[in-house]
């Protein structure tokens, strides 16, 4: 595959995945300029082009992330600068992680505390319940339907597959 190919496959995928993550939206196409650039000076270091997909997705995610420091962006993401930034080609739990982290800022902010307040500080849905005043059940619900509002997001996005464990076993950005 040449370079020419590359941009003609993923010209358009990479130009939406961008504009996912960048709400300026008259800054996609410099941060999708920006990635070509990065992909053509480094594309014949690329050893393997089984890894290119991910190879690709990496320097799209990290040129995302240069840009949102160089704007300061008042987003909350540095969580997943961090553990972008320390990503391996085996390590699918915390590439996921990221990816969770970042595409829980999507949600709807009421189900996105309660899931922070549930599932990150360990609060019971009782004690959820009565940090947010509402009843047990609405709380039990929030959180449910948190999750299921995380699950679509994350499926329109990734392609996540564990094992019987649990364990993460594959992770990959879908093309969209």
């Amino acid at each position: 595959m040449n370079i020419e190919d590359v941009w003609n496959e993923f010209h358009h995928p990479l130009k939406r995945f961008i504009a996912k993550r960048v709400h300026d939206h008259s800054k996609v196409d410099d941060i999708l300029q920006e990635v070509f650039i990065k992909i053509n000076s480094h594309f014949i270091d690329l050893k393997d082009e089984q890894k290119m997909y991910s190879w690709i997705y990496q320097i799209a995610r990290n040129t995302t992330i240069d840009f949102y420091r160089k704007e300061k962006s008042t987003e909350k993401l540095s969580d997943y600068v961090q553990l972008c930034n320390e990503t391996s080609d085996e390590n699918f739990s915390k590439e996921a992680s990221a990816c969770i982290q970042f595409t829980m800022q999507r949600l709807p902010q009421k189900y996105l505390e309660a899931l922070e307040l549930y599932e990150f500080q360990g609060l019971s849905q009782k004690e959820l319940s009565e940090k947010l005043g509402i009843s047990y059940s609405g709380a039990k619900s929030r959180v449910q339907r948190g999750r299921k509002k995380l699950k679509y997001l994350l499926e329109d996005c990734c392609h996540i597959e564990s094992d019987r464990y649990g364990n993460i076993i594959d992770f990959r950005i879908l093309k969209d």
